[in-house]
């Protein structure tokens, strides 16, 4: 008789395991990541809609540098987790390649073979050359001086020009008779008592054959002027820039240091003033650049447009009027292109554009605390 069979031992089938649930910490990171790509990505739009037509979009534009930081700390923070989420703000960064090529650079571009003419520019706010003493320091404008000698460049625009008929401020004879450039054109927009004056100045070495000054229409030390000059039998226009500034009260400005010390909460309160002024200087600056961009597209001459922009690299105002022109601190700066020394903002706002025949090379920033703007100076010519 035979014996009944052992019953088999079946393996038992592992259950299907369900996917993890996130954790409602990890759905909130997500979330947030999620919010800092979407407005990294508004800012690229920035550039190419004008605050006169929908203004909310400017503020992701000057958020640019820190929506950039947001996501990278994200990019980090899932890569540390070893979690692939990390890809959505690395494509979203490298998206707006183009914009942080704005704000910072690597280059060893030295200068061109056998250039034409090179002429040293320098764009230089200069703060009134410290009419006010802001810088607590009675030898400012004397080191101002010193400066602009040592660099012995040949054209110099120079913005927030302050000179005085009389007394201890006359500017204009000092920088003439001590400097390389030595040909003036000075445009006041303000005049008091007769004698005092504040305006914006070009200084060649070159003999300056045509000047004109555009008109905004409105009241300030914001505008645009342009000189021709002669260098051996070719013509360059060079057009000096000083847009329409945020002017910050003093107020704004103690809120800013607030943001430093959250214990100050009441200062923070009541600085609303902020967002206003914001949103008025953007719009401002944007009138400002189409008219400055209808008067390049009439000109015959290669073009040199140095000044301080007020607005940073990821704006409607850059992208304007370095349409069609060369960035020299994208052909030949280095680092970072900070070129604002105050509390805000402490971007790179100052520029020197040129047409395309026209080469760059020696972008430098000079550090220094004798203005809240950093001088920039580059070298530029044609090859022969």
């Amino acid at each position: 008789m035979m014996e009944p069979a052992e019953n088999p031992v079946i393996a038992e089938t592992p259950p299907i395991l369900a996917p993890r649930k996130r954790s409602f910490l990890g759905k909130l990171v997500l979330w947030l990541n999620f919010a800092a790509i979407a407005g990294l990505l508004f800012s690229y739009l920035a550039p190419h809609i004008s605050p006169r037509v929908f203004w909310p979009v400017a503020f992701f534009g000057i958020a640019y540098p820190v929506l950039l930081l947001l996501n990278l700390l994200f990019v980090v923070y899932w890569l540390l987790r070893w979690k692939m989420n990390f890809a959505y703000s690395l494509v979203a960064i490298l998206l707006g390649i183009n914009i942080l090529n704005g704000f910072v650079q690597f280059n060893l571009k030295k200068a061109p073979v056998a250039a034409k003419h090179p002429l040293k520019i320098m764009s230089f706010n200069t703060k009134l050359f410290d009419l006010y003493n802001w810088s607590h320091n009675l030898e400012t404008r004397s080191k101002i001086f010193d400066l602009l000698k040592s660099e012995s460049s040949d054209i110099v625009c120079m913005q927030e020009f302050y000179n005085s008929d009389k007394g201890h401020f006359r500017n204009l004879d000092t920088l003439v008779k001590f400097q390389k450039a030595k040909y003036s054109h000075v445009e006041y927009q303000v005049t008091l008592r007769g004698t005092d004056h504040w305006g914006m100045a070009t200084f060649s070495s070159y003999p300056i054959v045509n000047r004109g000054h555009i008109d905004f229409s409105t009241f300030g030390n914001n505008s645009c002027m342009y000189t021709d000059i002669l260098v051996d039998t070719d013509t360059i226009r060079v057009y000096n820039v000083h847009l329409q500034s945020m002017h910050f009260s003093h107020d704004d400005y103690k809120f800013m240091e607030a943001l430093m010390d959250i214990k100050d909460v009441t200062e923070m309160e009541g600085s609303r003033s902020i967002f206003r002024r914001l949103k008025w200087a953007f719009r401002r600056r944007a009138g400002q650049v189409d008219i400055i961009r209808d008067h390049i597209n009439n000109c015959r001459y290669p073009i040199i447009i140095c000044g301080d922009f007020n607005d940073t690299p990821a704006s409607y105002t850059y992208h304007v009027l370095s349409e069609g022109l060369n960035d020299a601190f994208l052909e030949t700066g280095n680092g970072f292109g900070r070129t604002y020394y105050g509390k805000f903002p402490s971007f790179r706002i100052d520029y020197i554009l040129h047409s395309k025949e026209i080469k760059a090379w020696d972008f430098r920033t000079i550090i220094t605390d004798l203005s809240d703007h950093y001088p920039i100076t580059c070298t530029l010519g044609t090859s022969k």
